[in-house]
């Protein structure tokens, strides 16, 4: 997982604090699919640890309560929000001025303004504040208010995709300052320009917003959103057919069971999220360069796109998907088992009891756990661990929560996910550069290599896209030469929905598939079938 991955797991919240069983399955006690009309109640794999965009909260755009300076529309082009343009950039690339939009308000009737936005970035990049993802800022070196409605930022190098980065959410300063960032009210009572309003958060249950009736761009129709945490897929899916649930995230397996309901339509997202084996460094079997090659040979990724996937996405050759601009070209991983022993003959690995592989009284065995209740990621981990064992190497999978999780990183492997599509500095970063190894979610894999160090650096300070191209080339040679994770598939999210509302559509969506992502990353606009 990257460093957004997982801490996108951690702080988006894509995998952290899931909530026990009974709570999951308890009603949302929202209406679902039989209720209001202008009502919807939604199915979550995860919920947030915080709300506070201060804490990472919303910080790849969609946060429902807050707007950022842009916006993403549903082809991933920036748009104004909180602004009302595009920023002017200086020519060498290093200064970025934003003219901000009039006549907003917070959701509480204060009005917002470049004091606000100097609050929330200076605050996020403090160091005091626990924001795992404040290096995704490294690049600012001072941002000040021009004037009330103009903001500008300085940076320290240019920065290519830092106007990706302002669809962070912008935080009241009257209302988050003077109170602790890390443990404030404001992280669980947030108040924001966005289009919903929180009404409830039942911890590892549900959260519910009403909408925003001074909302800047108009009231929502949706008047009422739930978000209804349940872990477990299988009980989603369950929820969906009995009716307490207007939509919801699926596996294919089970979204597959909705094809023939009428009142169903079914939802494909295309995504950049990945799914892979952190191959931890401090393992004295994952940390073999050739059981780390061996096992980037042995692994079929055709078999489960077709098998495990049902065709709802693509193999994995690297974090960066095959079909995106920035894939370097000559990395994919061919599928060649012969070679795979080969290589852990050729080191020393031979075949001992069991057929499970020896080498100096190591036997070639290691842990891969993956999140309970994740069905997905469960049928990676044994697909993985049969075909590591047909070279020989033993894959114990076990399930937990991330708390159960996290403390064994350092030594057992973890079936990860991650992908962000605004630009590859967003993932690879994070996930791959050394002084990030095992920070919270970041560099699960303690992975190191100067020469990917090298890369990451030039890739996220060049300004010419040329050059960044080269450099991120560099960064997917050295992965696919010293593999720290083993990619398996890149995954397309299916959502299934009650048929009751017009045009719905799908981003390309991040790993992130929780209240940002989704078929409602714009139900603001959405509008009722007649």
């Amino acid at each position: 997982m990257t460093a957004r991955s997982v801490r996108g797991v951690a702080a988006t919240a894509m995998a952290g604090v899931l909530a026990a069983g009974a709570a999951a399955c308890s009603a949302p006690g929202g209406s679902g699919a039989e209720g209001p009309k202008d009502s919807l109640v939604v199915g979550l794999a995860n919920e947030p640890e915080t709300l506070s965009p201060l804490l990472g909260y919303g910080k790849d755009g969609n946060s429902k309560i807050f707007d950022g300076l842009l916006r993403r529309d549903a082809q991933m082009k920036l748009r104004p929000a909180l602004a009302d343009a595009l920023p002017k950039v200086s020519d060498d690339g290093r200064t970025y001025t934003f003219k901000l939009r009039h006549g907003v308000k917070f959701s509480d009737g204060k009005p917002f303004s470049a004091k606000d936005v100097v609050f929330t970035y200076r605050t996020l990049l403090d160091e005091k504040t626990n924001n795992a993802a404040k290096g995704e800022l490294d690049a600012v070196e001072k941002v000040t208010a021009e004037s009330d409605d103009t903001v500008v930022f300085a940076l320290k190098y240019p920065y290519a995709p830092f106007a990706e980065r302002t669809v962070l959410p912008i935080v009241p300063e009257h209302a988050a300052k003077g109170q602790d960032v890390n443990t404030g009210s404001f992280n669980t009572a947030p108040i924001g320009t966005g289009p919903y309003v929180l009404t409830g958060w039942s911890k590892g249950e549900k959260l519910t917003f009403k909408a925003n009736p001074g909302y800047w761009g108009g009231e929502p129709e949706v008047k009422k959103l739930t978000m209804a945490i349940i872990k477990d897929d299988d009980v989603r899916a369950t929820r969906l057919r009995s009716g307490d649930l207007d939509g919801a995230i699926l596996p294919p397996n089970l979204a597959r069971g909705f094809k023939g309901d009428k009142d169903k339509v079914t939802i494909t997202a295309k995504t950049t999220d990945f799914r892979g084996v952190t191959l931890p460094t401090a393992n004295k079997v994952t940390g073999d360069i050739a059981v780390r090659r061996a096992l980037d040979l042995a692994v079929d990724r055709k078999a489960m796109v077709d098998k495990l996937l049902e065709g709802a996405g693509r193999a994995g050759h690297g974090p960066v998907p095959t079909d995106s601009e920035w894939f370097a070209k000559g990395t994919e991983r061919p599928h060649d088992l012969d070679k795979a022993e080969k290589l852990l003959d050729d080191a020393g690995w031979k075949p001992g009891d069991g057929g499970i592989r020896e080498k100096d009284g190591q036997r070639a065995s290691f842990t891969l756990w993956f999140p309970a209740g994740d069905k997905l990621r469960e049928e990676h981990a044994l697909a993985f661990a049969s075909d590591a064992k047909k070279a020989g190497i033993e894959a114990k999978v076990q399930s937990g929560t991330w708390e159960v999780i996290e403390p064994r990183m350092k030594e057992d492997a973890v079936l990860a996910g991650g992908g962000n599509p605004a630009d590859p500095d967003f993932d690879l970063y994070n996930l791959l550069h050394s002084s990030l190894a095992l920070d919270g979610f970041n560099n699960m894999a303690a992975y190191g290599n100067p020469d990917v160090d090298k890369a990451l650096e030039e890739g996220r300070r060049s300004g010419d896209k040329a050059a960044r191209k080269a450099a991120y080339d560099k960064v997917q040679r050295g992965l696919a030469d010293n593999p720290g994770y083993t990619f398996l598939t890149h995954v397309d999210h299916l959502y299934v929905m009650t048929d009751r509302w017009k045009d719905l559509s799908a981003q390309v969506e991040p790993h992130d598939h929780g209240l940002g992502a989704g078929p409602w990353w714009n139900v603001e606009d959405w509008q009722p079938k007649k």
